[in-house]
């Protein structure tokens, strides 16, 4: 089997918590109402992705693409994949 290396692209991420102002949140992530939502039945926030709605939680990144496209990661994930760019 092949061996493959994860390509350096720059990517635009905020790290989300309860409680952060919304209105923040969909400007830093470019994301809109239509793509946030919090569900009443279990108080759990959604994002809207290209491969269908994924949880968003406390202390989740969430992340803009190289195409655009947002999409929710975990704390550990993201801070093994990625570092601050100076």
């Amino acid at each position: 089997m092949a061996k493959y290396r994860k390509k350096p692209v720059v990517i635009e991420a905020v790290q989300w918590f309860e409680g952060m102002d919304v209105e923040g949140v969909f400007d830093l992530a470019s994301v809109s109402e239509a793509w946030f939502n919090k569900t009443d039945a279990d108080g759990r926030y959604f994002i809207q992705t290209l491969e269908g709605q994924m949880s968003v939680r406390n202390g989740d990144y969430i992340i803009t693409g190289i195409k655009g496209e947002k999409y929710p990661c975990k704390p550990d994930i993201f801070e093994a994949t990625y570092e601050l760019v100076k």
